[in-house]
């Protein structure tokens, strides 16, 4: 049976491209990621927009000012931890780190105010950021590290156990927690899908500043 991640994943195919998925339907204002140039500077730009994100994201589940979002408590899928190792590896390697920049603080307090506010959209992000990381950000992370760091793989783009037996675990959480949800409230949370990949397109593109 078909539950509503279905419904949701639907809804983001649509808004990727076929450089970020082979179902992507949207057409590319970017270039394709194997033309891209990234730097260092850039990336760590990148990385820490990325962790005020997660950061805010783990904080808000942990803290499950909705109770629903106690489901989502220790999924396997944080990444905040893990982009600490990073940045400190890089610091390690003589890199000064960037404060974070305008992308990652305003997506951060957007998540928060949803958050409080308006659980559906807020699952919605949720959905999308963990699992834009798994699957199209682990192909950013790739081609970033071929390009710019002698493939090196970061921690974060390592999960503990098997990816998609997390995924699947989460799949089902959120069935789970939508299956509460109103015809109203699906459609809003599935309205919300295109803002989540703005935020996060604005925090990828610092990788090539």
């Amino acid at each position: 049976m078909k539950g509503f991640v279905d419904e949701m994943r639907a809804v983001a195919m649509k808004l990727h491209t076929k450089d970020q998925a082979r179902e992507g339907e949207k057409e590319s204002v970017d270039p394709p990621i194997a033309a891209w140039n990234p730097s260092v500077d850039g990336y760590l730009k990148f990385l820490v927009d990325s962790k005020v994100v997660f950061d805010t994201l783990e904080s808000i589940v942990t803290t499950a000012l909705h109770p629903s979002y106690g489901e989502f408590q220790k999924t396997g899928l944080e990444r905040s931890e893990e982009l600490s190792k990073d940045l400190e590896w890089f610091k390690e390697e003589g890199y000064s780190i960037p404060e974070p920049s305008k992308p990652g603080i305003v997506y951060s307090s957007y998540l928060q105010q949803l958050a409080e506010n308006d659980p559906p959209a807020f699952i919605c992000h949720f959905y999308n950021i963990y699992f834009a990381h798994s699957a199209g950000g682990r192909i950013i992370g790739r081609k970033v590290a071929e390009k710019i760091l002698n493939k090196k793989q970061l921690e974060f783009y390592k999960w503990e156990g098997s990816l998609s037996q997390l995924l699947q675990s989460v799949r089902i959480k959120l069935n789970h927690v939508s299956s509460g949800w109103s015809r109203e409230e699906k459609n809003h949370c599935l309205e919300e899908t295109e803002k989540s990949f703005v935020y996060s397109e604005d925090i990828i593109r610092l990788i090539l500043t």
